[in-house]
C-alpha cells in the first residue's frame, strides 16, 4: 500500500477518548438547571448517537432544540477537563502518521466541542468533521478517500461499510465485540493499545490483516 494513499478516520467518544465522566457531569448540570431529572447513569452506558436521540428520552420533543443549545453552551466548562484520552489514543495516530498516511476524526459530537476536547488532550489529527452518525459519516469518509474508520458503535461499522472503508471496531464503548462483528467490522479489537500492531499487518498486507 502506497503511504500516501493512507487516510485513517477515527470516531471520537469511546474510541479516541473517554467521554463518560464529562457527558455525566454536564447530563447532572443539565438536569439541574432545567429542574428535569436525567439518569445520567443510564445515559453514559449509551453513547454514540447524536444528542437529540438521548434528550428525546428525558424532554418533550418540542423542548429539544433548546435544551441541546443549553448543553453545548454548558459542555466546554464542564466536560472537556474530566474526559481523559482512551489507551492507544496517543499510539494510534501517531502511528498512522509515522506510516506517511493522515487521520482524521468524523463523529456526532457537535463539531466545536470536538476540536475542543482533542486540543485539550494535545490529539492532532490532519481534519476534524462533526455533526454526522452511521451512515452520515461515509460522506466525510469519501470526501477525504480514508481508506479504513476506526470506532466503538455499530453505528461506525455501519458509516464505515457506507463508506466503501474498512471497518475496524474498537470494543471500548456500548457495543461489545459480538454486536460490532455481526454489525458488519471486519476487524475487531480490545481497544486502541492493538492498533498499531495491525495497522503495520495491514499496510504489508492488506487482506490478511482483515478480519482480526
Amino acid at each position: 500500500m502506497a503511504a500516501m494513499s493512507l487516510t485513517i478516520g477515527f470516531d471520537l467518544d469511546m474510541t479516541l477518548i473517554d467521554s463518560r465522566p464529562g457527558i455525566h457531569a454536564c447530563y447532572l448540570a443539565l438536569a439541574e438547571r432545567t429542574g428535569t431529572y436525567i439518569d445520567a447513569d443510564l445515559a453514559v452506558t449509551r453513547l454514540g448517537p447524536p444528542l437529540a436521540e438521548e434528550l428525546v428520552n428525558w424532554f418533550p420533543a418540542e423542548r429539544i432544540p433548546a435544551m441541546a443549545d443549553l448543553y453545548r453552551e454548558m459542555y466546554p466548562s464542564i466536560a472537556v477537563a474530566a474526559t481523559p484520552a482512551m489507551a492507544g489514543a496517543r499510539e494510534a495516530i501517531e502511528a498512522v502518521r509515522a506510516a506517511g498516511g493522515r487521520t482524521m476524526v468524523v463523529t456526532a459530537k457537535y463539531e466545536p466541542n470536538a476540536k475542543l476536547h482533542l486540543a485539550h488532550l494535545g490529539l492532532e489529527p490532519d481534519v476534524v468533521v462533526g455533526d454526522l452518525w452511521a451512515e452520515q459519516k461515509a460522506e466525510a469518509l469519501r470526501e477525504y478517500g480514508a481508506s479504513v474508520y476506526v470506532g466503538d458503535h455499530v453505528g461506525d461499522v455501519r458509516g464505515a461499510r457506507a463508506a466503501g472503508a474498512l471497518p475496524v471496531a474498537v470494543a471500548t464503548g456500548p457495543c461489545d465485540a459480538e454486536e460490532l462483528r455481526a454489525a458488519g467490522a471486519d476487524v475487531v479489537l480490545d481497544d486502541l493499545t492493538a492498533f498499531p500492531a495491525w495497522l503495520a499487518g495491514y499496510r504489508e498486507a492488506p487482506g490478511a490483516a482483515e478480519r482480526a
